[in-house]
């Protein structure tokens, strides 16, 4: 009989070792360090599986090289999730054969938005609901408080995995939903559910059905305190598409955030607003986040941000006051903090504003975080106002990325940026040279600036 071969993996990390040892050398964890078995014994066969325990086959049926032009893509249509803005954020909807994993927060709506989903989808196609962190009974009270439509969905409580490609065998589903990855287990693995080993032999096991079967799988991830993705990195490169569910619990706005994505722009941004009905998409999001005061204050700036494949208009918030303190503050919430420190030192340097002994909070508003440097001339624009206690006009919207020898660069897409704003009822806006149209937008003047000396003059 075939020696059954074995590995000991690191259940933090995921490092391998050839032998058991006390400590992980690459993270420093005790006991971390589990043993798991890398394939069956012989005879040992997943029963009704349909696939084999070797790992041939993983992205799709084995075949013959083929030539890249000659490839069928009609076999793979896309087909709407039944929102909008989910859509959005896969790329134009589910494409077959693909796996997704949708992670956040507890209490974020992942669950919710997937049963929203799932009933909508089972009205024209095969539907099967796995759930290993509720009962059957808890799923259905969710379901009839939300008033969904029930008749058609097939939900099944079940955490082991070959039981759960048994039953999707049987009843063929077109889209697969694993309600969490982090409980599902294999019986060829003896560590417990949740650990690296299982979450990884689990998570292969499951996409290499869906891969052969074109199925759609989503896994339910759980994220870790500091908000990543709990499980192996291997984890999220199996996969076809990760996404993160966003949102504080004293709001009732979510936002869906693509991190990666094989058939779409990643860092698309989706909008959802959590409901009594459940999640409602927000198919205006500048709408929401540019909920104002009516009475102008210093300190607040518009800026024109661009999340994937759109703009989105936010509000950027500056407090300048005096510090108390031998090491003035510097606090940045939604923006990147380094990059709030080297641009009061730009403010300082070529505009000539000393902050040096002044505490310093930003802050952008509705829980949008902003990743990129088009907020550079917003922001300082706004620190401005506040140390100055003059307010910015209420119709204007700034953009613009600010380099550290004092020059406004242009950012993409500053067109549709502009006419975002312009939809918006915006009729003044500061922007970098290279971003100023040719023509005149209609209602709307546009300032260009090159430096940040102009543009500090331009608001005074």
């Amino acid at each position: 009989m075939a020696k059954q071969k074995t590995a000991f993996v690191c259940n933090e990390c995921g490092s391998d070792y050839a032998k058991w040892q006390g400590q992980c050398s690459d993270c420093g964890e005790w006991n971390s360090i589990t043993e798991i078995r890398l394939g069956p014994a012989k005879g040992s066969g997943r029963a009704g599986s349909g696939v084999t325990a070797s790992r041939a086959g993983f992205a799709g049926a084995l075949s013959s090289a083929q030539v890249l032009k000659d490839i069928d893509l009609n076999d793979l249509p896309r087909f709407s999730a039944g929102a909008e803005e989910f859509d959005r954020v896969l790329g134009g909807g589910l494409v077959p054969g693909s796996s997704v994993l949708v992670g956040g927060n507890p209490g974020a709506g992942k669950s919710t938005l997937l049963l929203q989903t799932m009933c909508h989808l089972s009205q024209s196609m095969e539907g099967l609901y796995i759930t290993g962190e509720e009962s059957l009974q808890q799923v259905a009270m969710r379901a009839q408080r939300l008033q969904l439509p029930t008749e058609k969905l097939r939900l099944m409580s079940e955490t082991n995995v070959e039981t759960i490609v048994a039953a999707a065998q049987e009843f063929k589903p077109k889209v697969l939903v694993v309600d969490s990855i982090q409980v599902v287990h294999t019986d060829e693995i003896s560590s417990a559910p949740g650990s690296v080993s299982q979450v990884r032999e689990c998570a292969a096991y499951l996409t290499r059905f869906a891969k052969q079967t074109g199925t759609v799988l989503f896994l339910v991830g759980h994220v870790t305190k500091d908000g990543s993705l709990a499980g192996p990195k291997v984890l999220e490169h199996m996969i076809d598409c990760s996404i993160l569910l966003e949102g504080t619990h004293d709001s009732r706005f979510r936002t869906l955030r693509g991190q990666k994505n094989r058939f779409g722009a990643v860092n698309e941004l989706g909008v959802f607003a959590m409901t009594e009905q459940g999640m409602r998409e927000v198919k205006n999001p500048s709408a929401i986040f540019l909920d104002r005061s009516n009475e102008p204050a210093a300190g607040s700036a518009v800026m024109a941000v661009w999340e994937g494949t759109r703009p989105l208009l936010v509000e950027i918030q500056a407090l300048v006051d005096d510090s108390q303190l031998g090491n003035p503050r510097r606090v940045a919430v939604g923006l990147e903090q380094n990059r709030l420190a080297m641009l009061l030192a730009v403010l300082h340097r070529h505009g000539g504003l000393q902050v040096g002994d002044q505490d310093v909070f930003a802050n952008v508003v509705g829980g949008v975080k902003v990743l990129e440097t088009s907020a550079d001339l917003a922001l300082l624009l706004a620190i401005v106002s506040s140390f100055r206690d003059r307010q910015l006009p209420q119709d204007m919207v700034i953009f613009g990325e600010v380099g550290l020898s004092g020059e406004i660069r242009p950012v993409p897409s500053g067109q549709e940026r502009l006419s975002e704003a312009a939809k918006h009822g915006f009729k003044r806006a500061i922007v970098p040279n290279g971003n100023a149209p040719k023509g005149e937008i209609p209602g709307m003047q546009v300032i260009g600036v090159s430096k940040l000396s102009e543009a500090l003059g331009a608001v005074e």
